[in-house]
């Protein structure tokens, strides 16, 4: 018979996270824990990466709906549906079950491969976030992540020519966290096209099909969808939420699109239509970007997109583990061990 278990666990920044919608010291997350009573001293462990104020599932409730998953487990597993409103439990506990029929090995869907990830530049004052730029550059990354919208407009734009200038073949991505209107967004677009960008994330907040529409039709730059894909759980609503939109890229993660099962649909919806896709974390801690790592290694179709997986870097108190950032590339350090011992 399979069991479970689950904590909470306050993870801290080391530094405050600034986006257009919040500021953020720490954050809260959950574990799970599986096992089977016939595989004694062997578990799996899975992340619910709750994000709240973004989440569909930051609601009332979803403790008590953690205690209900890990009070029967295999009512959840054998019926994963059950879960369709609960993303972020539903992420957590089919990592947690993937690691258990893997051998408790925190290798859910088979080991990680080097990883190509962008270089994400955090808002912050203008000195902030030019240094930030440096490091990134610094650090090789080919690919660099830009979150605008927090701070003066034509300050943002002077930072992103000033990077082109330096920077002249990075693909540069620009992250709005849903901060312009529609008219706003259009001009936006209209003055960062220049400068070669590759997209701009959610550039109008989530939910205004018809300005979102409108955007992706008359931009000169691509759109790319993030926020827009929370909520929408059902194969109806996104499909079509697709085909009114019909954005260029979608960008997919596991914790708040469905889990892994989601992100696979969202991938062959989106893939059927023309739309690019890539995957990128959500505040995880290592055990959560493992799991997406692995996910991401199973597919064998991220290679050559750069990936959003270098959130795991954020916090003083993250879980041990073997991944390391090295460079642009996501690694698994053949003499690192994780440490998940005191978890539970």
């Amino acid at each position: 018979m399979m069991r479970g278990e689950w904590r909470r666990y306050r993870l801290e920044f080391s530094f405050l996270a600034i986006t257009s919608r919040e500021r953020l010291s720490s954050k809260d997350t959950y574990f799970l824990r599986v096992w089977d009573d016939g595989r004694p001293g062997v578990y799996g462990l899975g992340e619910a990466a709750l994000f709240r104020g973004l989440s569909c599932d930051d609601r009332p409730g979803y403790e008590d709906m953690l205690a209900k998953v890990c009070g029967d487990v295999e009512r959840y597993a054998a019926e994963p549906w059950l879960l369709d409103e609960w993303p972020s439990i539903r992420m957590g506990l089919e990592t947690a079950l993937a690691d258990l029929a893997s051998g408790g090995r925190m290798l859910p869907f088979g080991p990680v491969e080097p990883l190509r990830i962008n270089g994400l530049v955090w808002m912050g004052d203008e000195a902030t976030m030019a240094r930030r730029i440096d490091e990134k550059l610094a650090q090789g990354f080919r690919c660099i992540k830009i979150k605008v919208g927090g701070i003066d407009t034509e300050r943002e734009i002077a930072l992103v020519e000033e990077l082109r200038r330096r920077a002249p073949q990075v693909e540069l991505r620009l992250d709005a966290n849903g901060a312009f209107t529609l008219r706003e967004a259009l001009r936006f677009m209209d003055r960062v096209a220049p400068l070669g960008i590759h997209s701009v994330e959610q550039p109008v907040r989530a939910g205004r099909w018809a300005d979102m529409a409108e955007l992706c039709r008359e931009s000169p730059v691509a759109v790319a969808l993030d926020e827009e894909l929370i909520g929408l759980n059902d194969d109806d609503s996104r499909q079509r939420m697709l085909d009114v939109v019909a954005p260029q890229w979608v960008v997919l993660k596991p914790t708040l699109c469905g889990g892994f099962s989601g992100a696979d649909r969202w991938i062959e919806l989106a893939s059927g239509r023309g739309i690019g896709w890539w995957a990128t974390s959500a505040l995880e801690s290592n055990v959560g970007l493992n799991a997406i790592a692995s996910w991401l290694s199973s597919r064998g179709d991220a290679a050559p997109m750069a990936q959003g997986l270098g959130t795991g870097m954020l916090y003083t108190n993250n879980i041990v583990s073997p991944l390391v950032c090295e460079g642009e590339t996501l690694r698994v350090n053949p003499a690192g061990r994780w440490q998940t011992d005191g978890l539970f």
